[in-house]
């Protein structure tokens, strides 16, 4: 039985890709480190600071040290400081939006995401189209940022959130595909679909089945 430790920075994030394991590795002994400071302190700062990035180094050792067998990390705005925690690390360590981003990449070239954390925003799209180097040059992202649908999360009004998410996917008329930024933002995924005839990618059902990928090819 694989053993996976989660890494969020936000209570929001849990349930979403606790949901996806279910549905597509169920196998997988699922623990979780919960550091909500995290995601006070990166709204703070525009760029990561050492500091943060000393800390996600720092739990990506401690996750190791518990004998995990891959690491995931669910909140987008760290993406520098994963980077640099896989390079050292035994067990394969993925990045939230790494595994979305690959599969929008295959499947088109004008991409549109819809976020609600401005922090990450920079760093996703950066990433984004590092990525889009080898695997979809010609591709291009626009995103949508809704703070509005943050604020509601962090009021526990998922509902709200919701519907806010799923309206701005009516601002997107040219793009091949959407995506949902952030964990916390999957369970706008039903709505959205009403919203669109797009196809939606969220970011918990992408990187469970690509790290649940990478680990049988480690066998």
């Amino acid at each position: 039985m694989p053993k996976i430790i989660l890494i969020h920075a936000v209570t929001a994030a849990m349930d979403p890709v606790k949901q996806a394991f279910k549905q597509n590795w169920a196998e997988a002994k699922v623990l979780n480190i919960l550091d909500e400071t995290l995601s006070d302190e990166r709204a703070k700062s525009k760029q990561l600071t050492p500091q943060l990035t000393q800390r996600i180094l720092d739990l990506t050792q401690y996750a190791i040290s518990k004998e995990a067998d891959g690491i995931l990390f669910t909140c987008s705005a760290f993406g520098d400081a994963i980077e640099q925690a896989t390079k050292n690390s035994p067990v394969p360590v993925l990045k939230p939006n790494e595994a979305m981003f690959r599969l929008a990449l295959e499947k088109g070239t004008k991409i549109g995401m819809i976020a609600s954390f401005q922090p990450a925003v920079a760093g996703m799209e950066e990433e984004f189209y590092e990525l889009a180097k080898e695997i979809n040059p010609q591709a291009t992202i626009r995103t949508v940022c809704v703070t509005e649908a943050k604020e509601a999360l962090n009021q526990g009004d998922i509902r709200l959130h919701d519907k806010l998410m799923a309206e701005a996917a009516k601002q997107f008329t040219d793009e091949d595909i959407l995506l949902l930024a952030h964990f916390s933002s999957s369970t706008a995924l039903s709505l959205a679909s009403t919203m669109t005839t797009k196809p939606i990618l969220t970011s918990p059902q992408s990187a469970v089945e690509l790290l649940k990928n990478k680990l049988a090819n480690l066998k």
